[in-house]
């Protein structure tokens, strides 16, 4: 039951449940057949790719997925990682799929899905903004008919404007109108009133025609652009850019192949390996932060636990077997993870519906999917990855902590060079900014006859040196110089670098004739400083009875002075 959750919801399963998951399947399915097409073109995949992703994902989460909501399948993130790292060349992709489904199988096994709490928001942000940007502005080109425009971003747009008096109207005026036609129905959607039960049988027709209408909005329009093309193509002439042939069957069942045939010999196993690079770390996890993200936002939702060591099993299995089938690495997608949600699914098994109505879209549409322009296809991009450029974020982060734009924008602007870039960078910056916060830890000082010094936070051996030079400085700055009580309340633990380097400022301010004690010290801490053995060990177990002994006052001020306790009284006896 922990490892195979489908056992959780199986023995309660019934034919209500069973009824939902049917509408839910069919809904997706019909979201996830012309996304799946146009995915593929982002990746730089022949568009059957994008369907022999579409499947493996879904029967596998039914079996191994903690969230019900969650539909696995190709999305604009992956596909635009797939082709920075994949070369456009699907031997790569499958066996990155497979790669990045063994270290997400490894990592699962392990219990490694902390690792994905390094990765901040602020990185995550700007790399889905600019993701949103490059990817729609990768559309571009196919909205106004042009042909052989590289995929680096800075290239694409001067390529593009260089070229846009090719631009083709027929493209033009069927993308601009598929753009509008997805954004009206988007609206329509959002803006529709839940029909009640004691309405008329009239009005709740037709709100659920309205709702399916939106919800299958992609699959409407590439049917009627796919209309529009195929009375062109009958009348003898052709203004559209067209799909073209697709091969139809499934995918055989077989091992992805680990070298590939190249015009001056063959490219070994390693090669390959060495040729991916960083991308067998950013594509295994920016894939689970993905899935991550969105399972938690609907768990919250609906009341239920995510296991992130569970999804990391569920989508390492599911990129292995995918890869069996030519399947290139898979995620979560938030759009039909929405829809799935939004049309009352009930468990995962409504994947399984999804997956086969995929497996039939290849098996006897694909001759049909010929007639599908390529400006339809990039509005149904467009349309999916605007709303991930999030332009709050700025104006959020300059409110909340403005230091959090400085990781942001590395990313963001890193990522139209390179993605890998942006993100490596992101994680980089992140990191200085918490090993700072952690090496400088806010110090507060209250004077008295002695100093009382609170740190804000825990301590840890990058602040050693820096807590030493503070305290010195205010100890010997002070007239007369005075001794040191060290509150140690946010103290949870200490390593041996944090004992050595209390034991020389001890021995330094001793040179000074003056004394360290402590208080306040966690019985963890306190162990660990009793162990070390340090000379003169002083404690008071309240940070009051250190001011009440040391003459500190909140005020400042105060007579008694400063005593030493009895090494002796501090063992345990």
């Amino acid at each position: 039951r922990t490892r195979l959750p489908v056992l959780r919801w199986l023995p309660r399963y019934s034919l209500a449940r069973l009824q939902l998951d049917l509408v839910a399947g069919l809904t997706v399915g019909l979201t996830v057949v012309p996304q799946a097409l146009a995915y593929a073109e982002v990746a730089g995949l022949p568009l059957q790719y994008g369907l022999y992703s579409s499947f493996m994902g879904c029967f596998v989460y039914c079996f191994l997925g903690t969230a019900k909501d969650v539909t696995l399948g190709p999305t604009a993130i992956m596909s635009l990682l797939v082709s920075s790292y994949a070369f456009h060349e699907p031997v790569y992709a499958i066996l990155l799929a497979f790669l990045s489904g063994c270290i997400q199988l490894a990592m699962g096994l392990l219990h490694l899905g902390f690792l994905l709490d390094f990765i901040s928001c602020p990185v995550i942000k700007g790399f889905t903004s600019a993701a949103s940007i490059t990817i729609s502005f990768n559309q571009v080109k196919n909205i106004l008919g042009l042909q052989g425009i590289p995929r680096q971003f800075f290239l694409q747009v001067y390529e593009t404007l260089r070229r846009i008096g090719e631009t083709r109207a027929g493209d033009v005026l069927l993308g601009l109108a598929c753009l509008a036609a997805l954004a009206g129905l988007r609206v329509m959607k959002s803006r529709l009133p839940r029909a009640a039960h004691a309405e008329p049988l009239a009005a709740r027709v037709s709100y659920l025609i309205v709702w399916t209408s939106a919800t299958a909005s992609n699959a409407l329009v590439v049917l009627f652009a796919g209309l529009v093309a195929y009375s062109f193509q009958v009348m003898g002439s052709q203004p559209l850019t067209l799909t073209g042939s697709i091969p139809q069957g499934l995918p055989a069942f077989q091992l992805p192949r680990f070298s590939m045939a190249a015009p001056n010999g063959t490219i070994p196993f390693w090669s390959m390996v060495e040729d991916m690079g960083v991308g067998l770390a950013v594509v295994p996890l920016m894939g689970l932060l993905e899935t991550i993200a969105i399972a938690k936002a609907f768990a919250s939702q609906n009341d239920y636990r995510i296991d992130p060591n569970q999804e990391l099993l569920a989508m390492g299995f599911a990129n292995i077997l995918g890869s069996f089938v030519s399947s290139y690495p898979i995620t979560g997608s938030f759009g039909r993870t929405a829809v799935n949600a939004q049309s009352g699914v009930c468990t995962p098994a409504g994947g399984l519906v999804t997956g086969t109505l995929v497996l039939l879209s290849l098996a006897y549409l694909t001759s049909l999917f010929y007639y599908i322009p390529k400006a339809a296809l990039a509005a149904v991009i467009i349309s999916a990855v605007v709303p991930m450029f999030d332009a709050g974020i700025f104006r959020t982060l300059w409110r909340v902590k403005r230091l959090d734009l400085v990781p942001l924008c590395v990313t963001f602007l890193l990522c139209f060079w390179e993605v890998q870039y942006g993100i490596v960078a992101g994680v980089l910056v992140s990191g200085i900014l918490l090993l700072y916060s952690i090496a400088r830890p806010p110090i507060k000082v209250s004077e008295g006859d002695v100093l009382l010094v609170q740190l804000g936070s825990s301590l840890h051996f990058p602040a050693v040196e820096y807590l030493r030079d503070a305290v010195c400085s205010r100890a010997l700055a002070a007239s007369p110089s005075r001794s040191i009580i060290l509150d140690c309340c946010h103290i949870s633990s200490i390593d041996y670098t944090v004992v050595v380097g209390l034991a020389e400022l001890q021995q330094e301010l001793r040179k000074h004739g003056l004394s360290l004690a402590f208080c306040s010290l966690q019985d963890p801490v306190l162990q660990v400083l009793l162990s070390a053995d340090l000379e003169g060990f002083q404690h008071f177990p309240s940070q009051e009875e250190a001011e009440r002994c040391g003459g500190v006052e909140p005020g400042g001020g105060g007579a008694a002075p400063f005593t030493r306790t009895s090494e002796n009284s501090l063992l345990p006896t």
